[in-house]
């Protein structure tokens, strides 16, 4: 297993030297170069000259990379053009936020994806599983916005039931040594604080977990359905080994391997499609402050952001891939 990780640690440097690539050359050839794409509306000639001095614009495009790679190596992302704040402290305030909205949106996708692709395949041509096809067909086909604002719409404005903006009620007064709200309400005991922002995740958390779940639905189904008729399930059932153990170690342990490598690439998907996500419901996460580092030309926040999410997807793909070991046994045995 330690082999394994390192093997996939490793396999790790080419693919951020090789993000780090195209992210250099994507800031130089933008119009009038990196100078003006900082200043923005204040690049005068003056000033472009200046920074070009100041931050080494000037100098062979070869030196200019081993600068910013070394810049990189050591934590330094840049500075946001628009909040005056380091990149990576921008990044580590806000990233709390989208972790506990991936968090609910993975347990939505994967509490209900699961038991109802495991249905579906288990009473096939049922109603449940006709019904299972109906509801991943409209999740994955129904825009992540558009869902957004009909929740928004109808469960916040209209009913009232869940807030309809922001992480916390503005009023209340909290202590947040982690900016994991939920967790920090539970370590501190103040109960209202944690309940408030776990009410505030509801919403945001269905409309970014429902193609997840969808996508899950339909992969377990598919997953179960080939599993519970191979021949080695055939042989236990024949041996008379209690459904209960047939059900949990022969078919719906040997159905997930497919269905993890599904939640590992949703990750990814749910960090980027938190984006709309958080912009729909005022979501202090990394979504939302991207966005507005598109719309506000803030491309050493959109670089650094861009870095450290491809880091993030790596890191939890690895763990998918060190979960393959723990469900089963012969990919352990190869490793």
């Amino acid at each position: 297993m330690l082999r394994l990780i390192v093997q996939r640690l490793l396999l790790l440097i080419p693919l951020l030297l090789g993000l780090s690539v195209l992210l250099f050359a994507w800031v130089r050839a933008l119009p009038g170069g990196p100078a003006t794409a900082l200043l923005g509306e204040r690049a005068t000639p003056e000033a472009v000259a200046r920074i070009n001095t100041l931050y080494g614009f000037d100098q062979p495009i070869h030196i200019q990379y081993f600068k910013y790679l070394g810049r990189l190596l050591t934590g330094d992302f840049g500075v946001s053009t628009r909040t005056g704040r380091p990149v990576l402290d921008e990044f580590l305030t806000r990233f709390p936020a989208t972790i506990e909205l991936t968090i609910v949106a993975l347990i939505i996708a994967i509490g209900i994806g699961i038991p109802l692709g495991y249905v579906a395949a288990r009473r096939a041509g049922s109603f449940i599983d006709h019904s299972s096809v109906v509801v991943s067909l409209i999740g994955v086909t129904v825009p992540v916005f558009f869902l957004a604002f009909i929740l928004k719409y109808v469960f916040a404005v209209e009913l009232g039931w869940f807030p309809s903006t922001g992480r916390q009620d503005p009023t209340m007064i909290a202590t947040h040594p982690t900016n994991f709200y939920v967790l920090d309400g539970l370590l501190t005991g103040e109960w209202d604080a944690a309940w408030d922002a776990l009410v505030h995740l509801i919403l945001p958390g269905i409309a970014l977990g429902t193609i997840p779940l969808a996508i899950v639905a339909r992969m377990t189904r598919a997953a179960v359905s080939e599993v519970q008729n191979a021949d080695y399930v055939r042989t236990a059932r024949a041996k008379g080994i209690r459904p209960s153990r047939l059900r949990g170690e022969h078919i719906l342990r040997n159905s997930m391997l497919p269905v993890l490598t599904t939640i590992g690439l949703q990750v990814g998907l749910l960090l980027s499609g938190a984006v709309l996500t958080e912009t729909v419901f005022a979501f202090a996460g990394i979504g939302s402050f991207l966005a507005e580092a598109v719309f506000n030309a803030d491309y050493p926040v959109m670089q650094g952001f861009v870095l450290m999410i491809a880091i993030v997807y790596a890191l939890v793909n690895l763990l998918v891939d060190v979960s393959y070991g723990l469900i089963d046994p012969r990919l352990r045995r190869q490793q």
